[in-house]
């Protein structure tokens, strides 16, 4: 360490309690969470009509539980429908319960040379699935799902962190919306 920069660091006079009063609020956390449902009945899951499409949410941030990293909803889609199409910072994955349709993934590119400049594939990668399967769906890609069948419906879960959100990337974008959905009512 440099004498200049020694003696930098210990001028001003600015005083806080960030640390005191992160002490006060992670155990504020702990008494609260104690609080919070640990097991979630499947009447308790809330259904949402989305741009996405037709939602029943497993897990979510806004529905008080002790789950703090993951959102996890099972999606519905109608024989030979399919969902909407969208983008998010997060990764996400999907386990089919039942059904066998495909994704349509496009690939994010980007340079970051003088500022971030994002864009996507103009060819999407098609990603067959049935019943059983897992479906991994890299960062920021653009995605849609396809029920392949016209006579029966395709559920799966589908899970993303919330991690990404509490660092200030909280990007999701609804490209497209799914063609069931009617907006709010």
């Amino acid at each position: 360490m440099s004498y200049g920069e020694a003696k930098r660091s210990g001028s001003g006079n600015a005083q806080a309690g960030f640390y005191q009063a992160a002490l006060r609020e992670s155990a504020e956390f702990r008494k609260e969470y104690k609080k919070r449902k640990g097991v979630i009945k499947a009447e308790e899951m809330p259904w949402e009509d989305s741009p996405q499409g037709r939602l029943k949410h497993v897990i979510n941030a806004k529905m008080d539980t002790r789950e703090c990293a993951l959102d996890i909803y099972q999606q519905f889609l109608s024989p030979g429908s399919r969902s909407g199409k969208h983008r998010h910072i997060a990764e996400e994955v999907f386990f089919v319960l039942e059904g066998k349709g495909y994704d349509l993934h496009w690939d994010v590119k980007f340079d970051c040379t003088d500022q971030y400049d994002w864009d996507w594939e103009p060819t999407p990668k098609r990603f067959d699935w049935e019943e059983g399967d897992f479906v991994y769906i890299p960062p920021f890609t653009m995605h849609q799902h396809f029920n392949a069948d016209p006579n029966k419906q395709a559920r799966f879960v589908t899970a993303t962190n919330r991690i990404l959100k509490a660092m200030g990337y909280d990007w999701i974008e609804q490209v497209e919306n799914a063609p069931e959905y009617r907006g709010n009512k």
